[in-house]
């Protein structure tokens, strides 16, 4: 398959995903872990990668969200996370990040 309809393909799914949940973030309280399974494939089940991914579990807070929001800017380079990233208001990427913080 043709990595960049790939790379559209996750693009859609992970703006489709975070399109619907917002009006029910402030009462789900599994709403963080939910954003932050989107990560799995790549990142492993909590972000406890085993390949060559970087790990997200038990980053600092701050630091996953600057990633992040260099990735969504266009700062960082990448093959995917810039697109993946757009697809994230500030607010979800800080809920992931305090998610994958807690984690260890």
């Amino acid at each position: 398959m043709n990595s960049n309809l790939l790379r559209r393909a996750a693009t859609v799914m992970f703006a489709a995903i975070c399109a619907t949940r917002p009006a029910v973030a402030a009462a789900d309280s599994n709403y963080p872990r939910d954003l932050a399974s989107g990560c799995a494939n790549c990142h492993g089940t909590n972000g406890k990668s085993v390949g060559i991914v970087p790990p997200l579990a038990g980053l600092d807070r701050d630091y996953i969200v600057l990633q992040m929001q260099d990735f969504k800017r266009g700062r960082r380079p990448s093959t995917v996370m810039h697109q993946i990233a757009k697809g994230y208001s500030d607010e979800q990427i800080e809920l992931m990040a305090e998610y994958f913080a807690a984690q260890k």
